[in-house]
């Protein structure tokens, strides 16, 4: 680290705490030839996760659009807004885990729709409808087919 009063790189570290939630360290440090003291803050360096979408296309990864997109699974259903976004939460942290840079889009909705079977049938057919885009009348009562049988 450079001095920021002489320029000169060597230092000591006098003091060390998290700070920011512990998203940073804050470290008050003393340059060894001048004696002044200053301080640095340590930071993550966080990537952010790219979606790669049917079509080939890549974004960034929006909590933001997924939460939107299961509040209108579960409008007028008796579904909290902090079990949503647990929801969200719990497949962000599990995307974070197992992704370094890239996910594919349908490894998103997979997750999504596997917390949304637990948490509210109906919620998961209307997200599912809309996922797995059902062309007809068929598709829709097939999803809703095997719904019954892996309940039974």
């Amino acid at each position: 680290m450079k001095c920021p009063f002489c320029s000169h790189t060597e230092d000591k570290v006098i003091d060390s705490r998290s700070s920011n939630e512990d998203k940073s360290v804050r470290r008050r440090r003393e340059c060894l030839k001048c004696k002044k003291r200053f301080t640095t803050y340590e930071y993550i360096e966080e990537v952010p996760l790219m979606v790669i979408k049917k079509d080939g296309r890549r974004e960034s990864f929006d909590r933001n659009k997924i939460i939107s997109g299961i509040m209108k699974a579960c409008e007028k259903r008796p579904v909290s807004v902090e079990k949503i976004e647990a929801i969200v939460d719990k497949v962000e942290k599990e995307l974070q885990k197992n992704f370094d840079k890239e996910v594919k889009a349908q490894v998103i909705g997979e997750l999504l729709m596997e917390n949304l079977h637990k948490l509210d049938e109906v919620a998961y057919v209307r997200f599912a409808s809309v996922y797995r885009q059902f062309k007809d009348i068929n598709h829709f009562m097939k999803e809703l087919k095997d719904l019954l049988n892996t309940k039974k």
